[in-house]
């Protein structure tokens, strides 16, 4: 059977600890709503699983006793608390691993650190009770917004075709449709076209037009 060890590791330092906990133990909290329906009463939405929670109880010993410690050749207790307290206010998720446990491989954060600096019959040694929790990494998708979703360039829109404006003629003294039609279309028998463009102003009568009439010239 695996030997168990506890460690904290951030990136190359490691802590493992020289006094094991009396054991591996967490708490893995479930989700659960309570929602209050008319006619029912109360019915259960369930959520979802929240983030596993590792408390460790145990004592950095001053000096190495090969009855209870686990190595020699340990840090000092304060270089231990300097370092959980140097990761925790740095905001750095830590790795937490007990060999010989399965599965017991979790990044985490350190949340609390309880100290408990002297008990009596032990100077110098260091209680602590450290509280993680699992750190669970936001899957965020960021969308650049500041470019086109698809690599492919879009078409180009074809222009609108410009509008086409109908000529306009101003009746001159001895002009009549027959003859303005003739000037516009090389046929005077066009004029009916340009009467019927025009019957708002020059009215009933297509022989009655006046010298400074406008009149539209349709295509």
């Amino acid at each position: 059977m695996a030997a168990v060890e506890f460690y904290l590791i951030v990136g190359s330092v490691q802590l493992r600890l020289p006094v094991n906990p009396e054991s591996f133990a967490y708490s893995s909290p479930f989700n659960y709503e309570e929602i209050p329906v008319e006619g029912l009463g109360d019915v259960t939405n369930i959520g979802f699983r929240g983030l596993k929670e590792f408390p460790i109880s145990s004592f950095w010993p001053r000096d190495y006793n090969p009855s209870y410690c686990n190595y020699s050749g340990f840090r000092s207790a304060e270089s231990f608390l300097e370092t959980l307290e140097r990761w925790r206010n740095g905001r750095a998720p830590v790795r937490y691993i007990v060999t010989g446990v399965k599965g017991a491989n979790y990044l985490v954060t350190i949340r609390d650190i309880h100290i408990e600096a002297e008990k009596a019959g032990s100077p110098g040694d260091l209680y602590f009770t450290v509280t993680l929790k699992e750190f669970r990494q936001p899957n965020v998708k960021v969308v650049d917004t500041s470019k086109p979703a698809s690599s492919k360039k879009a078409e180009p829109r074809p222009a609108p075709p410009p509008k086409i404006q109908p000529k306009s003629y101003v009746v001159k003294k001895n002009d009549s449709l027959w003859v303005i039609a003739k000037r516009s279309y090389g046929k005077g028998s066009e004029w009916r076209k340009i009467y019927n463009a025009n019957k708002k102003i020059i009215g009933a009568n297509p022989n009655r037009i006046f010298p400074g009439q406008k009149l539209v010239i349709p295509k």
